[in-house]
């Protein structure tokens, strides 16, 4: 009975200390709740032992998106501390989590391996599911070939590929053969996708959008450009029309390039064939135009977006204030970042600062004092480097 009851009275302690890591004052939250809170704490700790305590606090499950994020961001975190035996510890800890014995998890567990550069431990686990009382599938099989290419372990991508589904019995699904050519786009072998294509028409396995557009995408980096046509002419033979997300990969694959007046071309084109575009589309050309100094163009294509019934997402303003800023057209910048904090986006502070000492450059003192006002109402956290700033600030009408 008393060892009982020792056994309750430390478990109700636990949850109460973890609890309080997510909530100090013991509000009862939400699982979304806790992982919100889990995500602004995970942002700035740096203490190995203390990030693992705000993952177990919200009690993460690879089911929910939100969820993910909080992993893969704890898990960047102990990498970039080279904290590995402690993404190893708990990831074999969560393994005994009765929620977490899955299929699902598993792969997860192997993603994650995967990106804090620990494919050893990534392809172990794959290896021991069958002890675990998993069956291993397409679908794990898929997770270690991602893995591969997040540690860019690209010729382990190859290995695995060819050795491991006649090994373990598994049927190869579209998913992997659009993950070995991704490997191969993203380790410059672009070419040896086209093996992969006949591997798939023999296995009678018919590739798609995401397929051709991951070629293409590599066949930009590599700058071979009459293979970009050798695919363009294969998806007709595949009966795939070129999609808004196919243009999309090729105007950003030109911007990359510095080619922004060619993938002009290319998004005018689609127009003139009816093909709308979206924010993605516009986003990609604003970028490219700025990175190459043509600020007049980039602010063209955000104010032309409402005709094509496209609304700006947050990365656009963030790129067009950062890029005004460099530029110095602070009075655009501004406009943009008013419009932008009205939708609840404000880029970084790095950013924000230049603008307000731009506009004080400018002799618009008055508007940046009131923006910095506006920053310290809106941010509890940063009000006192906001206070600073404006501390520096000139006086009205000195």
């Amino acid at each position: 009975m008393a060892s009982a009851f020792r056994l309750r009275l430390n478990n109700l302690l636990h949850h109460r200390y973890f609890s309080s890591i997510l909530s100090p004052d013991s509000t009862p939250l939400t699982s979304k709740q806790k992982t919100r809170a889990a995500l602004g704490l995970l942002k700035s700790e740096k203490n190995p032992e203390r990030i693992l305590d705000i993952c177990r606090a919200a009690s993460l499950t690879p089911e929910v998106h939100l969820d993910r994020v909080a992993f893969s961001l704890a898990v960047s975190k102990l990498s970039e501390s080279k904290s590995f035996e402690f993404i190893r510890s708990y990831l074999d800890e969560l393994k005994s989590r009765p929620d977490l014995q899955n299929e699902r998890f598993m792969a997860h567990a192997i993603v994650l391996y995967g990106q804090s550069g620990m494919l050893d431990h990534a392809i172990r686990t794959f290896k021991e599911m069958d002890e675990l009382g998993f069956p291993r599938s397409a679908k794990t099989l898929n997770a270690l070939l991602f893995a591969c290419i997040l540690a860019k372990k690209y010729e382990e991508v190859s290995r695995i590929f060819m050795e491991f589904p006649k090994t373990y019995g598994i049927k190869p699904n579209l998913y992997t053969y659009n993950t070995v050519i991704k490997a191969f786009c993203e380790s410059g072998s672009s070419s040896s996708a086209y093996s992969i294509l006949a591997e798939m028409d023999r296995k009678g396995c018919k590739p798609n959008t995401i397929t051709f557009g991951i070629l293409l995408a590599g066949f930009y980096k590599e700058e071979k450009f009459e293979d970009v046509g050798k695919v363009l002419e294969l998806m007709k033979k595949h009966d795939i029309r070129p999609s808004v997300s196919t243009n999309n990969v090729r105007i950003e694959s030109l911007c990359k390039l510095k080619k922004s007046a060619e993938a002009k071309a290319l998004f005018e084109g689609m127009l003139s064939r009816g093909m709308k575009p979206n924010s993605v589309t516009y986003c990609h050309l604003i970028h490219g135009f700025c990175k190459e100094g043509d600020l007049e163009e980039a602010k063209s294509l955000f104010n032309d977006m409402p005709r094509t019934g496209c609304v700006p997402d947050s990365d656009c303003y963030f790129t067009l204030v950062h890029y005004l800023c460099q530029g110095k057209d602070f009075d655009a910048a501004l406009k943009v970042c008013k419009e932008s904090m009205e939708k609840d986006w404000v880029p970084n502070f790095t950013t924000m600062k230049t603008l307000v000492n731009g506009l004080v450059s400018i002799s618009k003192v008055e508007e940046a004092r009131e923006l910095v006002g506006q920053l310290k109402e809106r941010f509890a956290k940063t009000a006192d480097l906001w206070t600073e700033v404006e501390e520096s600030l000139p006086s009205l009408g000195s």
